[in-house]
């Protein structure tokens, strides 16, 4: 598995997110039942979010989050960014070095 640093960069002000922040959620916690994703929150200030994903590649991860409902409505872009995870904590051990059943 592949490991990526997911920038969400909002295109609008945040109150014309909110009715989606709910759906945007629900599409995010596919990808932790998949085992893609270690961690997601919003920045601060609040003009966008990470995530913290593996995938099998780029383009797996990409067309997952094509399917993000802030894609599909022009909210937000994301930006992919593939990294090497050299050093961890240890509880991070089995995540980094296995893949998801």
């Amino acid at each position: 598995m592949k490991h990526f640093v997911v920038e969400i960069t909002y295109r609008v002000p945040f109150e014309q997110l909110e009715p989606f922040v709910l759906p945007h959620r629900a599409f995010l916690a596919s990808g932790y039942d998949r085992g893609w994703l270690l961690c997601s929150g919003p920045q601060v200030p609040r003009r966008g979010g990470i995530v913290v994903a593996r995938a099998p590649s780029e383009a797996s991860l990409r067309q997952f989050f094509a399917d993000d409902p802030y894609a599909h409505q022009g909210l937000a872009d994301h930006r992919i960014i593939e990294f090497e995870p050299v050093l961890h904590q240890a509880l991070l051990e089995e995540w980094t070095m296995r893949d998801p059943d």
